[in-house]
């Protein structure tokens, strides 16, 4: 009999591969504001924000389990393939609150009518967003 996919219990991470573990913990905790819940070793944090998991770790090579799969923080900050959209109630509001942190916004909140918002970058270039929909 087959088990049901998806299931209770069951919960989602994101992994983010970093390049300085000390940083990243320091800008998840005290920019975004994410909970520490564990550090694994000096090469992996685990965070809680906002019903989701963060795993940040360090890079690496193969193993056993993935054997042709290597990684890597981003290598060119200007080419995405993946970002955190963080549906906020006032763009304007946490776009101030996460400069006072010390995030740096690629722009000011840009209003498009349906939605407003903003990009900022993690240390290693992790794109992320904040959006307000209106």
């Amino acid at each position: 009999m087959a088990g049901e996919f998806p299931a209770d219990g069951m919960a989602l991470t994101v992994l983010l591969v970093v390049s300085d573990l000390g940083r990243s913990v320091a800008f998840y905790r005290d920019v975004l504001g994410a909970t520490l819940y564990r550090e694994y070793g000096g090469t992996s944090a685990v965070f809680t924000f906002a019903g989701t998991w963060i795993l940040l770790v360090t890079g690496g090579g193969p193993t056993r389990d993935k054997p042709d799969v290597t990684f890597a923080p981003p290598s060119d900050r200007e080419q995405v393939d993946h970002e955190f959209t963080i549906r906020v109630p006032d763009c304007q509001v946490a776009y101030e609150t996460l400069s006072g942190r010390g995030a740096e916004f690629l722009t000011p909140p840009v209003d498009w009518g349906g939605e407003i918002r903003a990009f900022f970058r993690d240390p290693d270039g992790h794109l992320i967003e904040i959006s307000e929909a209106r």
